[in-house]
């Protein structure tokens, strides 16, 4: 069992919002185990669904590229420095739009194979400038005839958003990049939410049905029911065909989509520095 210590209780209580006390009992609970500790709290109607405040960011960039000539190809990149002073650098920045080269040109397939093609570059930014750099992720993306992409780069590499939809659409594309950065969903739609997910949220309503004063006595089709909307309700706020267009806030992503006669076949959104402890 992992010791409940002072940095746990943290995390939770930054994840969650709930209390000291509460955060400590749903640990204890749990043998320690955060994720089981989260759902213990929803379970009690302690806590919502756990924010994404718990991540720990390190510095560098995030840059998106579509293929000027073409508009056939894109790629999206997360090369990572010690600290936001160099990640504003110029020379950083360079080396950054020269590893978007690389990848553009030679389209490696994994990590390994790119920070081997682009190990002088990044040796010759470390004697440059005296830190430690990493390309952590990238993507190369292709598209066939009628698609086309939209892209974001938000404060200037913080985020980095590659969208592809099924047709060209050129006032749609970019916010729709842009509300993927504001929103950051996890899944297009309820129906890409895998059947895990779909588990765990329904496991979490039943317990807070069955549980529920109000509700005692009720027929169990009427529970069901109150079920399946609880579920609906967490998981769409994690699906962005529900979430609001950033450029109109009375619709939703869906709406505009529907409008516009546009499905979105993929996004790829890019934090920097997320899940990454310095």
């Amino acid at each position: 069992m992992p010791a409940v210590t002072i940095d746990l209780i943290k995390e939770l209580r930054d994840r969650t919002g709930a209390g000291i006390m509460d955060c400590k009992k749903a640990l204890v609970a749990n043998d320690g185990e955060i994720e089981k500790a989260i759902d213990w709290l929803r379970e009690k109607g302690i806590a919502k669904a756990a924010s994404k405040a718990g991540r720990i960011a390190a510095e560098g960039l995030s840059l998106v590229r579509v293929c000027p000539k073409c508009g056939k190809k894109a790629a999206i990149v997360e090369v990572n420095c010690e600290t936001d002073f160099v990640s504003a650098s110029d020379k950083f920045h360079e080396l950054v739009e020269g590893v978007l080269d690389v990848l553009m040109e030679k389209e490696p397939a994994t990590v390994e194979e790119a920070k081997a093609l682009t190990q002088d570059l990044f040796a010759n930014a470390t004697v440059a400038m005296g830190e430690k750099f990493d390309l952590r992720r990238f993507e190369i993306v292709k598209i066939e005839e009628g698609q086309s992409f939209g892209s974001y780069i938000h404060q200037g590499g913080k985020i980095g958003v590659l969208v592809v939809l099924n047709k060209e659409n050129v006032e749609i594309a970019k916010p729709l990049a842009m509300s993927v950065a504001a929103d950051d969903p996890a899944y297009l739609t309820l129906e890409d939410v895998p059947a895990a997910d779909r588990d765990r949220e329904r496991n979490i309503a039943k317990t807070e049905v069955d549980n529920d004063p109000k509700l005692a006595g009720k027929p169990e089709q009427m529970k069901a029911n109150i079920i399946e909307n609880k579920v609906k309700k967490v998981l769409s706020q994690s699906c962005f065909e529900f979430q609001g267009y950033i450029l109109d806030e009375s619709k939703t992503v869906g709406q505009v989509l529907k409008e516009n006669d546009v499905k979105i076949l993929r996004f790829i959104r890019y934090k920097v520095g997320e899940g990454i402890a310095k």
